[in-house]
């Protein structure tokens, strides 16, 4: 992911995958539900490492570090993932 709001957009489709509203996973993050709204919808400059590992663990996701110009975009990683 080269920008903070493909990683909002990636937490928002994970979210509604498993069928939580922002509320309960702002809850249980303990982050205002205005926060996580922001970061979904690309409208926030930054989200602290805090916030972001909560939100990942609770929608049971991980960071995972690659070099760059290895890990494709967003779009590429979809297509891959519905081709398998």
């Amino acid at each position: 992911m080269k920008a903070l709001h493909e990683l909002g957009e990636a937490v928002a489709t994970q979210r509604r995958r498993l069928k939580l509203k922002q509320q309960r996973v702002a809850e249980l993050a303990g982050i205002t539900p205005e926060s996580l709204s922001r970061f979904e919808r690309g409208r926030c400059a930054e989200f602290g490492a805090r916030k972001l590992l909560s939100v990942l663990a609770i929608l049971h996701m991980e960071v995972s570090f690659v070099p760059a110009g290895h890990a494709g975009t967003l779009d590429e990683l979809r297509k891959e993932r519905q081709q398998s």
